[in-house]
């Protein structure tokens, strides 16, 4: 059972919504500030343009004036919109809301911010002081707790966003940690059975499209791969000990009758050269098979060159020319000009052996093998071997490549069933593939390797 807190959709869903919160956060902060100044720039202008005002009624109407007008406005003001102040020079009230001087403000002009007693109660206020002609000082002021309930409102939205982002944060996470698990139920119930060997099993795939349906499809293709390289080993293995337990068989037989009978020289010596054979026939089995190994790991692929396919075919054909001779085999080669690809010359010329090889075991006598070397501008090379001897039914075609497969008509020809097997080998190794098909009559064998590879520049010269 998966750990809530260790599950991957709450752990990016807590991320979201720690990013969501500090994204409010940023954005409320610039915002509070510019409030702020905003609120105290503006509240500062009105204050001076307040007293300015007031400065020229005193200034038209001297004290009397300026007195009557402060107090008519505190009688008509709401309690504490507005703080005014009138001293004359020892600081005694003349007229306004203010019972004495406020303690802590300044002799000097301006704005400052100081406690003051304002109908019995203690406030923050915003005071802006001038002296006036005659030593006066005229004091105008603004209560700090008048914008408090918006800024409170202001702290209450970002409190609500906030909340309201981890809420569906959480429930995001509650749901996309239940979708998860039960893909992963699917997922862990499929390899669950896969692991216990059965590998017909596949990821479930809903064909959304999203990232864990491209994940269960790649998952699936590394599946059948497998699957088919399992059985591809099972086949092989049976395959094996079908055909090491002939050789093995006869050897036995022969080593164990020379035991019993001791023959005389000349029949031992006969029998030792039938039992090397045999020994022989098995060395050949392993041979091929790490061949085949080798190849399917790609390791070789590190030592590609540029190879000229025609002149590896070319002595392929030279080399099998005296056997052909014998048979009365019409064997010939054709290529044309620079057939060059990026490959590795030994396992080409052992896959063209293989397949002039099968050709003259199957062709018959007076027969004709063709090999010609195609260059396909821009588009790799094209090596073909044709025969016109019995060729492979319909129904075999895709099965001649298997390992150790061996057809109705191979049955009385020497080999293990490997060799078209190594030749499909050697083409997937340089990226390209063998295809057959009919010659009418015989067999028409293709090994097509692409282009475009870059050619090994040491190789070139």
């Amino acid at each position: 059972m998966a750990r809530p807190f260790r599950s991957s959709a709450v752990t990016w869903s807590v991320g979201y919504v720690l990013l969501g919160v500090a994204a409010l956060i940023a954005f409320a902060i610039p915002l509070w500030y510019a409030w702020s100044v905003t609120i105290r720039d503006g509240r500062a202008d009105i204050l001076r343009d307040d007293l300015q005002h007031l400065a020229d009624v005193f200034r038209r109407e001297g004290p009397d004036g300026l007195t009557a007008l402060i107090n008519a406005r505190v009688n008509m003001q709401i309690a504490g919109e507005r703080i005014l102040l009138l001293t004359d020079a020892g600081h005694r009230p003349v007229a306004g809301n203010l019972q004495r001087w406020p303690e802590g403000l300044p002799e000097r002009a301006g704005a400052d911010t100081v406690s003051v007693a304002l109908d019995g109660h203690p406030v923050d206020a915003v005071l802006v002081h001038r002296v006036l002609p005659g030593g006066y000082h005229l004091v105008v002021g603004r209560d700090l707790a008048r914008y408090q309930p918006l800024e409170r409102r202001f702290a209450y939205g970002l409190a609500a966003a906030v909340a309201f982002v981890t809420l569906f944060g959480v429930a995001g996470s509650v749901l996309i940690r239940r979708e998860l698990l039960s893909k992963v139920h699917g997922i862990r119930q499929t390899v669950l059975a896969i692991m216990q060997g059965d590998l017909r099993h596949r990821l479930p795939v809903r064909g959304s499209g999203d990232e864990l349906d491209t994940l269960s499809q790649t998952i699936n293709g590394m599946l059948d791969h497998i699957e088919h390289l399992v059985r591809g080993i099972s086949d092989v293995s049976n395959s094996i000990a079908h055909d090491l337990r002939t050789p093995l068989a006869e050897l036995r037989s022969r080593l164990e009758d020379i035991a019993l009978t001791r023959p005389p020289p000349a029949e031992t010596f006969a029998e030792t050269e039938a039992a090397l054979a045999d020994v022989d026939r098995v060395i050949r089995i392993f041979n091929a098979l790490l061949r085949l190994a080798e190849i399917d790991t790609g390791a070789r692929r590190s030592g590609f060159v540029a190879v000229d396919v025609a002149s590896v075919a070319a002595g392929v054909v030279e080399f099998y020319e005296p056997a052909a001779e014998v048979r009365g085999v019409a064997l010939r080669f054709d290529g044309d000009g620079d057939a060059r690809v990026s490959g590795d010359p030994v396992l080409l010329a052992q896959a063209v052996n293989n397949l002039v090889d099968n050709a003259l075991k199957f062709v018959g006598d007076r027969g004709s093998i063709s090999v010609a070397v195609r260059s396909r501008a821009g588009d790799g090379v094209v090596l073909t071997v044709a025969d016109d001897g019995p060729g492979i039914s319909d129904a075999q075609r895709t099965r001649v490549t298997g390992r150790f497969y061996r057809g109705d008509a191979s049955r009385g020809t020497p080999g293990v069933g490997l060799g078209l097997s190594i030749v499909d080998a050697v083409a997937r190794l340089h990226g390209g593939s063998l295809e057959l098909a009919d010659n009418h009559p015989g067999l028409r064998a293709e090994i097509v390797i692409p282009g475009g590879a870059e050619l090994p520049v040491a190789a070139t010269s």
